[in-house]
């Protein structure tokens, strides 16, 4: 027999030696990946798309407590897919209301499948907000019309020079080993002013950590797309610790970074997170807040 040439490999090229594994060995194979790695099997074979399109690779996928969550929407009977992956880009694609009296929002991260959630303004501590000469609570058709998930109410700034916007929620209702970011999502009327001299400070944090991440954030730079491009050139004397600025979001709202925290799971901690302007005290108008959404962040 003639030598192989050197360098020849035997036995059949990799993807068809994987693709006679039994369907089962693949699927555990595929759950060990991501939602995206298993989306770019389906194209490989027929016996890997209907391996990564199983209910059991999805499902490993899923939050483990995402039943106990869907059991706290009112919408729950919509999500009774057959398919786990159907379940899975429902809860990506249209974010549902939980806790009862649609105190937030409940989304995964459709990449990753990292729960996040939006908090209402209505869950938020802000200074003077039940004072109607401060604060008025108005219905957005904005706010109520995408996915049919939003909020009935948010909160229109009139005037304060006391400038104080707060929130919390417990480290236990997000997913472990994940690094986090809290973002500001709201809009500024034409005659907005008052949140640049100076800018308001942002603060993430958890109790038990005993650490605070703070950063100026400027609310009325121009908007950008996310990207690389997103610092913020300031002099010298302003770049400590100012690295945010407003990006557009597809709900036709402006969304702003607060901070970064890693949640390590585990002990329970409560994170606080927020947003004030209390030093200065220059009067500021214009600013209308939807909520503080909580969610992983890429790259």
């Amino acid at each position: 027999m003639m030598e192989k040439e050197k360098g020849e490999k035997s036995g059949p090229p990799c993807g068809e030696g994987i693709s006679i594994l039994p369907e089962g060995c693949i699927s555990d194979i595929v759950a060990l990946t991501t939602p995206k790695d298993a989306c770019r099997a389906c194209v490989v074979s027929s016996i890997f798309r209907s391996a990564a399109e199983s209910n059991g690779v999805w499902e490993k996928f899923l939050p483990s407590d995402y039943q106990a969550i869907i059991a706290q929407s009112s919408s729950s009977d919509s999500l009774n897919f057959s398919s786990k992956k159907q379940l899975y880009l429902s809860l990506s694609d249209n974010p549902i209301l939980i806790d009862g009296a649609k105190k937030q929002s409940f989304f995964l991260d459709k990449l990753s499948g990292k729960k996040c959630y939006h908090l209402p303004a209505r869950e938020l501590t802000i200074a003077w907000g039940n004072d109607p000469r401060y604060w008025r609570w108005v219905s957005l058709p904005e706010s109520r019309s995408l996915h049919n998930s939003r909020f009935p109410e948010v909160a229109a700034l009139n005037y304060v020079f006391w400038f104080d916007i707060n929130g919390k929620m417990s480290t236990s209702m997000l997913s472990p080993k994940t690094n986090y970011a809290a973002y500001l999502v709201y809009k500024l009327t034409e005659e907005a002013y008052g949140f640049n001299h100076p800018p308001p400070t942002a603060s993430i944090g958890t109790t038990g950590a005993g650490e605070v991440y703070e950063q100026t954030v400027s609310l009325d730079l121009p908007v950008v797309e996310p990207g690389p491009e997103d610092q913020v050139v300031l002099p010298q004397q302003q770049q400590q610790q100012h690295t945010s600025r407003p990006k557009q979001r597809n709900d036709g709202w402006l969304e702003i970074e607060l901070g970064q925290i890693f949640n390590e799971g585990g002990e329970v901690d409560e994170l606080q997170f927020g947003l004030k302007e209390v030093e200065v005290l220059r009067c500021k108008s214009g600013l209308i807040v939807e909520g503080i959404e909580i969610r992983p962040t890429r790259g």
